[in-house]
């Protein structure tokens, strides 16, 4: 069950402890004998996987007198659902805490932060990450000018692959693990392949080594990494789109973290995608599924989706009983002013259901002092594409 049946102490008691769930329509539309699961972490307090690492590194770095209270400034680097985390941390806790994020990172995310008491500063996304001027480069300084300043340094940080080492995975273990095996839902009972984004790479790498160590040693792990990012191994799956600007936010990035695992006995393949696939995904999650989720688990599912029918993972789609599970890192809240979104929501082609509304209310007479035309219209408006009225933002450019 997502939450404890008794009282919770305050808002980090409910982070993680997040459903598995099976995504059977996208596999049925794929073509999939596998069991496809996801691993739903927006239900998490803060609305996202990044709950867990935030959560662990403030309570070990108060462990280790790192934080004291009424003097400590929390300091943190992000695109932003990390930054949300430490935010309703120290909120419960009472630290102050500035953000550095980049302008790509949306501004419901800087809402977020700010609503939860942050202090944030934007910086080009463009700076690469170790420029002065970049997310990384400014909290730095900032660290080093305001008194009782501490980055806990997600990138560095061995709690954040901890976080899930001892949380996330053994939650994926005991889900699968729990549910039986029957004829009409055949399983392995086994965690058989994880497929997961990388950002800082703290989740895929703890998640990994919690199923590799403890419960399945053969479990395929594949990560997911946008064009542009450098994350992936071999590096030469990284040439194509080398440098190039992406818009899905919170996984890849232009330099190698330090807590995340190339390593092959962690990560055994890697997937690159782009923004298109990704919200394309996002769509079928929405559509087909029900789950809000946001731009990075379109990339997870996507990447997933293409394993599945590469060489390496024909044979465990094919197979009955296996389970396949995608990590959705967040929710559709952080995104709901993004053009790629409002596109996807807005401006899809009109269903024959609204046609009819439409054309219901322009005939039907009505005792309601409503304008039908102007309603009917409206109607017809938001469900027509290439509608000029739409937020835009800088940072994105609309593919032709």
């Amino acid at each position: 069950m997502p939450y404890s049946p008794s009282v919770l102490n305050n808002a980090l008691e409910a982070v993680g402890n997040t459903p598995l769930i099976r995504l059977d329509k996208i596999a049925e539309q794929e073509g999939l004998q596998c069991n496809l699961l996801g691993k739903v972490e927006y239900t998490s307090a803060g609305g996202s996987v990044k709950d867990r690492i935030a959560k662990r590194m403030v309570e070990e770095a108060e462990k280790d007198n790192k934080l004291i209270p009424g003097q400590s400034v929390v300091i943190e680097p992000t695109s932003g659902n990390t930054g949300i985390g430490l935010a309703m941390a120290c909120a419960v806790k009472g630290y102050s805490v500035i953000i550095t994020m980049p302008n790509k990172m949306s501004l419901e995310k800087e809402a977020a932060l700010r609503a939860l008491g942050a202090e944030v500063v934007r910086t080009p996304t463009e700076a690469a990450w170790d420029s002065p001027d970049s997310h990384i480069g400014v909290a730095l300084k900032l660290q080093r000018e305001i008194p009782g300043g501490i980055i806990l340094d997600q990138y560095r940080n061995l709690n954040n692959p901890l976080a899930h080492e001892l949380t996330t995975g053994p939650e994926i273990i005991d889900a699968v693990t729990s549910t039986p095996s029957t004829t009409a839902k055949p399983s392995s009972e086994k965690v058989d392949v994880l497929v997961a984004g990388a950002g800082t790479g703290g989740t895929i790498t703890g998640i990994s080594r919690a199923i590799k160590k403890t419960h399945n040693r053969d479990c395929i792990v594949v990560g997911v990494d946008p064009k542009g990012s450098i994350l992936a191994c071999p590096d030469t799956l990284n040439v194509e789109g080398a440098g190039s600007l992406y818009i899905v936010e919170g996984i890849g990035y232009d330099f190698i973290p330090d807590v995340l695992s190339r390593d092959t006995a962690d990560v055994d393949s890697w997937i690159k995608t782009d923004d298109e696939e990704s919200f394309e995904a996002v769509r079928k999650l929405m559509r087909l599924e029900g789950l809000l989720v946001g731009g990075s688990s379109g990339s997870a599912l996507s990447g997933a989706l293409r394993w599945l029918k590469s060489a390496e993972g024909k044979c465990i789609a094919e197979k009955k009983g296996a389970n396949v599970v995608v990590l959705l890192a967040d929710g559709i809240r952080n995104y709901m002013s993004k053009p790629w979104f409002l596109k996807m929501a807005l401006e899809a082609e009109p269903s024959p259901l609204a046609k009819r509304i439409s054309d219901i209310l322009k005939e039907s007479p009505s005792q309601v002092q409503t304008d039908s035309e102007t309603l009917a219209e409206g109607i017809k408006t938001r469900t027509q594409p290439n509608v000029t009225n739409r937020p835009d933002a800088p940072d994105e450019v609309t593919r032709k």
